[in-house]
């Protein structure tokens, strides 16, 4: 499974520690794994399963997250348009809880978005440590967008 593998500081407590700890990302839509450069297309009204695996891979736990999702239209001209409640819905919640992750161990979200409209779309993926006793401000780290293409339905073909 191809992922994205990105670098986070990773903080124990109130202190933050000096090691980088790696954390795999793998992202699929509709079961096909995402990738920046590919575009998954689905139907319009078709849920389209929606999954994000962390998987921590250092030596020490990490976390908890937060992990939110928010769809955007990037008009190509540097407007991105992050107001679609009328164009795409999530079943479940944008926004997963991840307690801490263990070494060696992952975390998976699973949900699925409608759309409710053609268009090209994104799907801007971030997350941030949830730690409410934090003294510095939120981390985010986002990952590359997902690119997802809503068609119209194919009706069938009649004889």
């Amino acid at each position: 499974m191809r992922g994205y593998q990105v670098k986070v500081k990773a903080e124990i407590g109130r202190k933050e520690s000096d090691f980088i700890s790696e954390i795999k990302t793998d992202i699929l839509v509709d079961g096909k794994v995402c990738d920046c450069d590919a575009v998954v297309t689905c139907q319009v009204g078709d849920p389209v399963p929606l999954q994000v695996k962390l998987t921590n891979w250092s030596k020490h736990s990490v976390g908890p997250f937060a992990l939110t999702m928010m769809p955007y239209q990037d008009y190509q001209n540097g407007v991105h348009n992050y107001d679609l409640q009328d164009a795409i819905t999530f079943v479940g919640s944008n926004t997963f809880y991840i307690d801490t992750v263990k070494p060696t161990k992952d975390s998976v979200y699973f949900g699925a978005l409608l759309f409710l409209y053609t268009g090209d779309f994104y799907l801007n993926i971030k997350f941030h440590e949830d730690n409410c006793s934090r003294e510095l401000p939120l981390s985010w780290l986002c990952l590359p967008s997902v690119h997802i293409r809503a068609t119209e339905p194919v009706a069938p073909a009649r004889l």
